[in-house]
């Protein structure tokens, strides 16, 4: 099993060795950001399982969680990979679903962070959303 991405340009690319932990749509005010006013729609892996291979930039801050955060992107053509916590450890990575080679690798399964988001942003009827952040993954 191996789940391949990259960046726009194909700078950046990337082999996950395991399957999705969850996936979910992000509206805290850094992803809205980083999507130009969208959510991200964001795959949890295990980070040991990302592979990660090119010509990476990387971004840290506080989110809006309060965590310490790790942004990676391509350097070449802008494109958002991922975000990693870093404090506290032990989290899953967030790849971007647009980056996967297959975006149909899993859907998500809810919405997080849904009190940052305008009052425009559509919101899938079936999904649940949390007002803040997500609770733990499986």
């Amino acid at each position: 099993m191996s789940h391949p991405g990259g960046c726009l340009c194909g700078a950046v690319r990337y082999e996950i060795s395991a399957e999705p932990l969850a996936a979910r749509m992000c509206w805290c005010r850094d992803c809205q950001r980083i999507a130009s006013g969208s959510a991200t729609v964001n795959v949890l892996f295990p980070e040991e399982a990302v592979d990660l291979t090119g010509d990476l930039g990387r971004f840290m801050m506080i989110a809006d969680s309060g965590n310490a955060v790790e942004r990676g992107f391509c350097q070449v053509c802008g494109s958002q990979i991922y975000s990693r916590t870093v404090t506290p450890a032990g989290l899953p990575m967030r790849v971007r679903a647009g980056t996967l080679d297959d975006p149909e690798l899993i859907a998500p399964s809810a919405i997080i962070w849904a009190d940052s988001a305008p009052s425009w942003a559509p919101f899938p009827e079936h999904l649940p959303r949390h007002p803040k952040g997500p609770p733990p993954a499986p």
